[in-house]
């Protein structure tokens, strides 16, 4: 009898062991697919339906749950008019550009009525990223959040939350989005601003017929909520407040942060947050809110989004507060707030910065004017880099690299601008002439990279957010003024620099990052601000092969589409 008792005991044992490693090994190496079928939908908004580009007729978009460790397919289907791409934003595509997305650069786009599957792996990387379109100013509706949950076992390194939210910021317009971007670029001038800002694709009751447009969230006293919060607008950094309650920030794009305390948050297009908040006053209604920050005198969207955070059983006829955003042009808030964010930097999350430098990269952002005729003042604005004015291809660059094809881009993009100058001095307005080229940064794979971004005063100074592909860099040192190579270096921070994918470079003045080159490819880098992408405010790395069998790109999918 007894070893009977034993022998079911162990073969129970084994079976739960088995059931253990089975599912753990299931949780390593998940599957998740997703079907996006990109269609055209009618959506109302401030009193106004119009025919916008959506997957799977929502918007926002679905949001794509993942595990760290799992292996992601999404078959894109369009069925739009318009050419397709779609990035997934912040996730690192070792090796593996062909799913990165960028229209051009590591693909040329699904053309309607066809599909493309984006095949990747989630590796080292949990927390809040996002995915949009990648090709014209489509993601103005087509975007949503991609959530990525530690690896089973893992827990968060801050207090587990009762329940998390995903708030998406973003822009509305009343008019078809494309058609106005093809008249600003017919007259070489901005299209109009957005109506109205959202947070997840609704504008709130400060907007006429929006009642019904609000984005709620029932709480209950004395719990503590995550909310993964991503800025999806297209031209506007935002502030963010609850009224009423204090955010502890823990992460900013998929990257734990030492935790610190604030009343708001600033958050840039590209870029995620993720907030711990607590139900702790009288039980209400408060508005959480979202408004534009523009520190210079350039013309923006300054209306407020809100969504209400509503304790349980409270009901709806109570008012809700206000929060107290900062000023739109709170230039110190932006910047002692972004000085708060720090990498966690512990055993289990080490901040790797590279303490040796390889390549020492310094770019200028500047504004400037073409001749263009047939345009309202003669000129059309544009936008470069080192003074050069990215054209964008009619071959994807990745595909010409690993083809060894000719002709399509050049591997000479200067390390620095043509000439120095007083780059944060007077406004600048005589000699805006600026190259034009498809000009590309090779880099040695493997090399440690630091990049200097200078904001100049060609034509105005500007906060620009700046988003690297394929890579999280760590932002080693920020400045206002004109970055000095002889004094500045000695203050960067080498210990626990924050680690992100997109970093705002403050209005006149500069951002230092670094990074090793560590995944083979060709990766863009670019503004955040779709303004002045499309301006051609944009550039892109080449990282070479490693010497290593798994150092190099992979052959490109058999549905890759053709160009």
């Amino acid at each position: 009898m007894a070893s009977r008792v034993g022998n079911t005991f162990f073969s129970g044992l084994f079976s739960f062991v088995l059931f253990v490693f089975l599912g753990i090994f299931s949780a390593e190496a998940a599957i998740k697919k997703y079907q996006f079928e990109i269609q055209v939908k009618n959506v109302s908004r401030l009193c106004h339906a119009k025919p916008i580009v959506t997957v799977n007729g929502g918007f926002p978009g679905p949001t794509i749950y993942i595990r760290e460790g799992d292996r992601v397919l999404i078959n894109v289907t369009n069925h739009a008019r318009y050419n397709m791409s779609i990035h997934w934003h912040g996730l690192k595509q070792y090796r593996n550009g062909w799913a990165d997305g960028p229209a051009y650069i590591t693909q040329c786009p699904i053309k309607t009525g066809s599909s493309y599957t984006y095949d990747f792996n989630v590796t080292g990387q949990r927390g809040t990223l996002w995915w949009h379109a990648h090709i014209l100013w489509l993601r103005a509706t087509v975007y949503g959040a991609i959530v990525i949950m530690p690896k089973p076992g893992t827990p968060f390194p801050f207090p587990q939350p009762n329940r998390e939210e995903v708030l998406l910021l973003g822009e509305w317009w009343h008019n078809d989005v494309e058609e106005l971007v093809k008249q600003g670029n017919k007259i070489g001038l901005p299209p109009n601003m957005s109506d109205a800002h959202t947070i997840n694709g609704k504008p709130g009751p400060l907007f006429p017929c929006s009642e019904k447009h609000t984005f709620a969230m029932e709480v209950e006293s004395g719990k503590t909520y995550l909310l993964r919060i991503i800025n999806a607008a297209l031209n506007d950094e935002l502030f963010f407040a609850i009224a009423g309650h204090n955010m502890t920030v823990v992460e900013v794009d998929a990257v734990y942060t030492k935790p610190f305390t604030t009343q708001a948050i600033l958050i840039a297009p590209g870029q995620t947050t993720n907030i711990l908040v607590r139900a702790n006053q009288a039980p209400g209604r408060y508005f959480m809110a979202s408004r534009s920050f523009m520190d210079v005198p350039i013309p923006v969207d300054n209306k407020t989004a809100t969504a209400i955070f509503q304790y349980k059983g409270v009901p709806n006829s109570v008012l809700p507060s206000l929060p107290q955003l900062p000023a739109p042009n709170d230039t110190a808030f932006s910047l002692s707030y972004t000085g708060n964010l720090k990498s966690l930097n512990t055993p289990l999350f080490p901040a790797k910065v590279p303490q040796n430098v390889d390549r020492k990269l310094f770019y200028t952002i500047g504004l400037g004017k073409d001749s263009c005729p047939t345009c309202l003042n003669g000129t059309k604005l544009l936008a470069s880099l080192n003074n050069i004015s990215f054209v964008m291809p009619e071959t994807a660059l990745l595909q010409a690299h690993y083809f060894n094809l000719k002709g399509v881009f050049k591997t000479d993009f200067p390390d620095k601008p043509p000439k120095p100058f007083n780059y944060t001095g007077a406004p600048l307005t005589a000699n805006l002439g600026t190259s034009h080229g498809t000009r590309l940064s090779k880099i040695a794979f493997n090399s440690t990279v630091e990049l200097v971004l200078q904001d100049t005063n060609l034509l105005t100074v500007e906060s620009h957010p700046f988003h690297l592909h394929g890579y999280n860099f760590f932002v080693v040192g920020t400045g206002v003024g004109n970055f000095d190579p002889a004094k500045d270096p000695a203050k960067f921070n080498l210990v626990d620099p924050v680690e992100r994918n997109t970093v705002g470079v403050p209005t006149g003045g500069w951002t230092a990052i670094r990074f090793r080159a560590d995944n083979p490819g060709v990766w863009f880098m670019h503004c955040h601000l779709e303004l002045h992408t499309g301006w051609g405010l944009k550039m892109a790395f080449v990282v070479e092969d490693g010497p290593g069998p798994d150092q190099s790109v992979l052959p490109p999918p058999k549905d890759l589409p053709p160009c």
